[in-house]
């Protein structure tokens, strides 16, 4: 079937971030892989300008927009997104308008305002979220760039797993948080035209397991009453990016929040970096049982989406 995006647009994508975003390092640890049973390289996304992969797909998304965006461009957003979009904007000089959730951390609402752009506060509903936005756009005439559920930003994200796959052939799997599923849907047509035989999982916590729930039952179950750590994985699947999901993954990993935390401990203690819930979920998927159980996966690789977090309120 004719998916939202195809590996052309994830390799045009490359071109057009070259140079804006980061070539973010891929990093390896003895002890993690001993931890593992298994070799383990990360793509680190934490490094990313916004401390996350969603510049990414920020980027390509608003220089694929023509003069429609010179009235600016909005979207909805718990954190790493809005940021994106709001360093995105400040780039190609055009107004950012973004609708946050009153429960957004505040050092990812202190960076959306570090790069200029306007904050309008909500309800922490997605109803609440999509009419402010809505409200915003009537007013202003902005664009709206979806989160996730945007081919232009899918393709954005599926570049991360293309450097990945660049540096480190012969994967056996390949392992994404997944949320909205952009970075997940796009590494999984990154990996299906460089790395045909790399097993793809995503990683997500019990308490916002909708994507799991989806792939079980072959069918789109929206997310409802997410109660996780991860707050970056509270949203539902998108209408593009479940078909992809669908049809390329294995299965996807659910770990418990301790799981999760256990995990941001040992990448600060052995690869000396802080990373937020939600991007250290892959490596406590890794270490499940649910995963160890697997044979065949000696190489794994893992993105590690990002490292928003305030270093004051770490929960290890």
């Amino acid at each position: 079937m004719a998916y939202a995006i195809d590996f052309a647009a994830v390799t045009a994508a490359a071109a057009r971030i070259d140079g804006m975003a980061t070539r973010t390092p891929v990093l390896r640890s003895d002890e993690l892989d001993i931890l593992a049973g298994r070799s383990l390289l990360f793509k680190c996304e934490n490094l990313q300008r916004v401390g996350a992969f969603k510049f990414r797909g920020a980027w390509n998304a608003i220089t694929c927009l023509g003069e429609e965006a010179e009235h600016g461009v909005c979207t909805h957003s718990s954190g790493n997104h809005a940021q994106a979009i709001a360093l995105a904007a400040k780039e190609r000089g055009v107004p950012a308008y973004i609708v946050m959730p009153t429960t957004a951390p505040n050092i990812k609402v202190r960076g959306v305002e570090g790069y200029g752009a306007d904050i309008i506060f909500c309800e922490p509903t997605l109803e609440a979220r999509e009419s402010t936005a809505t409200e915003v756009i009537e007013r202003t005439g902005a664009v709206f760039l979806h989160p996730y559920d945007n081919s232009d930003v899918i393709a954005g994200q599926g570049t991360a797993a293309l450097e990945l796959f660049e540096e480190a052939d012969g994967l056996d799997a390949l392992i994404t948080p997944v949320g909205g599923g952009g970075l997940l849907a796009g590494s999984c047509i990154a990996a299906r035209a460089t790395q045909p035989n790399c097993r793809l999982f995503g990683a997500e916590p019990i308490g916002a397991d909708d994507a799991a729930r989806s792939l079980a039952a072959g069918e789109l179950i929206p997310q409802t009453g997410p109660n996780t750590i991860c707050d970056g994985l509270l949203t539902s699947l998108g209408e593009l990016t479940w078909p992809i999901l669908r049809d390329h993954l294995e299965s996807i990993v659910t770990v418990t929040d301790d799981e999760v935390v256990e995990a941001m401990r040992l990448l600060h203690q052995h690869l000396d970096m802080i990373v937020e819930p939600s991007g250290a979920i892959p490596l406590a998927a890794v270490l499940s049982d649910q995963f160890r159980a697997l044979d065949g996966i000696g190489r794994v690789g893992l993105i590690l989406s990002g490292g928003n977090i305030d270093p004051s309120k770490l929960p290890f």
